[in-house]
Order: C-alpha cells, then sequence, then structure tokens
C-alpha cells in the first residue's frame, strides 16, 4: 500500500489499521493558546509545537522511519496565564485525563509507542506523569520530548538565561514561521534579573519554584525578544528538526527491557 502522507487522521480507519504495527512510532504534539506578550500570537506554542512536529515526522518518514502524527492539541495547561487576556486553558485534572484517554484509543490500534512532543513548558510535570500511567496501564511505550532543542541554550544575549516565554527565542521562531503574526515594534525586553543572583533556585537549576508569569511582570514576556531575527528562527527550526528525527530513530529501536529480557504487557484498567 502506498500512502504519502503521515498524519494518521488522513487515513481511513482501514488504512490506518493496516498501515500500524508495533514498530510504529505515534507522535502526539501538544502546544499552548496562552497570551505572550503584544508581540507574539496566542498560537505561539501551538505553532512552533505543530510545524517542528510535522516537518519532522515528514523528514524522518522520508528517511525510511515508521513515524506518525496526530493533530496538535491546542488547550492545555496554561493556568499560570490565566489572568493573561486570550489564554484559553484547562486543568491539569482535565488534561490528564484527555491524555489518557488518548492514550487508551492508541492502544487500541497497533502502533505502541506514543511521543508526546511538546512546545510548552507548563505541559511537562503532568505530561511525565501521564507517560508512566499509560506505561502501566495500556503497556505502551512512552515518550516525552521538547519541540525545540535543546531547551535553555539559545538564550539571547541579555536574557541571563531567563528567557523562557515570548523571548528572544520564541519570537525569532514564530518570525521564521509566520512572520506576518509578529509586532518587533511593541516588542518588550521583561527579563526578572534578580532571579540570576540565586545559585540554587531558578527555573533551570536545582531549585525550582511554583510561579505565575504576572509575578514577574504584566506584559507577558520572560525574556528579551527585542534582538528577535527571522535568520535566526530558520536555525533553530532547522535544529530542532535534525535533532527531533535524530530521536525518532532512537525511539524507534528502543527496548527498556534489553534485548535479552521478556516482560509482559501492563494489564489494562
Amino acid at each position: 500500500m502506498s500512502i504519502r502522507s503521515r498524519r494518521l487522521v488522513e487515513l481511513s480507519g482501514t488504512a490506518a489499521e493496516a498501515a500500524l504495527s508495533e514498530d510504529s512510532v505515534i507522535v502526539l504534539p501538544t502546544g499552548a493558546i496562552e497570551f505572550h506578550g503584544p508581540h507574539l500570537p496566542l498560537m505561539t506554542d501551538y505553532l512552533i509545537a505543530d510545524a517542528i512536529a510535522n516537518a519532522s515526522v515528514d523528514r524522518a518518514a522520508a528517511d525510511g522511519l515508521d513515524v506518525w502524527v496526530l493533530p496538535t492539541l491546542a488547550y492545555t495547561k496554561s493556568d499560570e496565564h490565566h489572568w493573561a487576556p486570550g489564554t484559553m486553558w484547562i486543568s491539569w485534572d482535565t488534561l490528564m485525563q484527555t491524555v489518557v484517554e488518548l492514550g487508551n484509543s492508541i492502544a487500541a490500534t497497533p502502533a505502541k509507542k506514543l511521543v508526546f512532543f511538546n512546545g510548552h513548558g507548563g505541559n511537562l510535570a503532568l505530561l511525565q506523569v501521564a507517560c508512566r500511567e499509560l506505561r502501566r496501564r495500556f503497556g505502551l511505550q512512552t515518550f516525552l520530548m521538547g519541540a525545540t532543542v535543546p531547551a535553555g541554550a539559545h538564550d539571547g544575549p541579555e536574557e541571563l538565561g531567563l528567557g523562557i516565554h515570548a523571548g528572544h527565542s520564541e519570537t525569532s521562531l514564530v518570525l521564521h514561521l509566520r512572520p506576518e503574526l509578529v509586532d518587533l515594534s511593541v516588542a518588550e525586553r521583561s527579563v526578572p534579573a534578580h532571579l540570576a543572583d540565586y545559585e540554587h533556585i531558578g527555573f533551570k537549576k536545582r531549585v525550582t519554584f511554583g510561579w505565575l508569569s504576572n509575578d514577574f511582570s504584566t506584559n507577558g514576556t520572560l525574556g528579551d525578544p527585542t534582538g528577535a531575527t527571522a535568520e535566526y528562527g530558520a536555525e533553530l527550526f532547522e535544529a530542532a528538526v535534525s535533532d527531533s528525527v535524530a530521536a525518532f530513530a532512537e525511539i524507534a529501536r528502543f527496548d527498556a527491557a534489553g534485548p535479552s529480557a521478556s516482560v509482559a504487557p501492563a494489564p489494562r484498567s
């Protein structure tokens, strides 16, 4: 059977059943719809996760990998931006129930590997828990990877390691993907520089902390988007796609138990 599309939902149910096997890798991108300052669209996290996931799956499939992509989840756990106009968020338990039920649906197909391809930091802890829940309940091999790579390595020169939201990298990526949606004339630098003085506490340090985005400012930015460029966004996009393809190849051959072990599938509950 000749199949061009790697968008699983573009196949009929019959074709999907025939195309999938236990070796198939299903990719579920997770984004968000939330305030990203005055200069970026609400769909920023959705756009980045969706674009990089689909480009990565296409390239991986062209390399011969048995990988498929589902539609990107738009509405997720964005309550850290609950105060801001345009943010569309669902509760942690609603999102958890959603991904567990989607996992149950995927487990009903021949495919046994599921990758959460995440573009929103607020989803991370929940998706880590979901990976184990789906492994235990449905026997799926589950994985969580970020849409961009590596996390935190592409801070802007004035971000002090604190460019985590609507800053240099995200703005550059959207300038590359959808430049008509970006208005740099209203971009603002908002870097909570005092946090850099803490040795142990920080977004990417040993001690993390609970926070809301308006703990730091009300402009919706945690970083410095003012120097963002489409050219840099293109570099980030290509790096993310290349790294994702390499990760998919490892996921396709991954065996946690090792070649000599025999592990019974987890019971359904």
